[in-house]
């Protein structure tokens, strides 16, 4: 099923801009724990790329499509901007104690409806879309996770991945309802960002598994 829901050089427009600031978003987040790990610059760089393009990568792959940062040096060359801003501006960002979780929740948010507009201009159905979107906004946090030696963040009880599902899903309803692709955009946005602040604060997670072991302990 191809689904037409908007003048095709508004979304390419929209896509590009959404790309480059979730990469932009992302990179900082990575190159952030790159830091706190002690890596060094070239470390950094590569935390912060593999984060950036590592869900975009293999959603593309799976579409059959080119890799999109290999359509044009703007996405190395947004990473290499994001460590310039890491290393000038460390000083502050170190008085931020949330500025990695902000960069990354913006950079779930923004790759979230980039993988969706992608998967649904590649004509595949809703369904596809919302997984995709998923899979553009969590896997380079997977990644970035296992360069750090770090259990993947989307497999604790914090709400990750479920957020960006929320927003896929908001995304189909909006345009069901024949919303505008701006008005779209900006509420699906503001949901995921919104589901990730709420759940942090207030401790909001998804129940844990418990195996056999660990209910004979308790």
């Amino acid at each position: 099923m191809i689904v037409h829901f908007a003048d095709p050089e508004l979304v390419h427009s929209l896509q590009r801009i959404i790309e480059f600031l979730g990469t932009f978003a992302f990179a900082i987040s990575g190159i952030r724990h790159a830091a706190a790990q002690h890596f060094d610059w070239f470390g950094g760089f590569v935390c912060g790329i593999a984060v950036a393009i590592g869900g975009g990568t293999i959603r593309d792959v799976m579409l059959g499509q080119t890799p999109f940062w290999m359509t044009s040096p703007m996405y190395i060359l947004c990473t290499a901007l994001a460590q310039v801003f890491v290393v000038l501006f460390a000083h502050y960002l170190k008085r931020l104690d949330n500025a990695w979780f902000a960069f990354d929740t913006l950079g779930l948010a923004l790759f979230t409806i980039a993988g969706i507009q992608k998967t649904l201009s590649c004509g595949h159905p809703f369904w596809v879309a919302i997984i995709m979107g998923c899979i553009t906004g969590a896997a380079g946090g997977v990644i970035r996770d296992i360069l750090l030696n770090k259990v993947p963040v989307i497999f604790h009880k914090e709400i990750y991945a479920m957020a960006s599902v929320a927003g896929g899903l908001l995304y189909w309803a909006m345009f069901k309802m024949g919303i505008s692709l701006p008005v779209t955009v900006i509420t699906v946005f503001l949901l995921i960002c919104i589901i990730r602040f709420l759940a942090v604060k207030y401790h909001i997670s998804l129940p844990i598994l418990k195996s056999e072991e660990s209910e004979g302990n308790s």
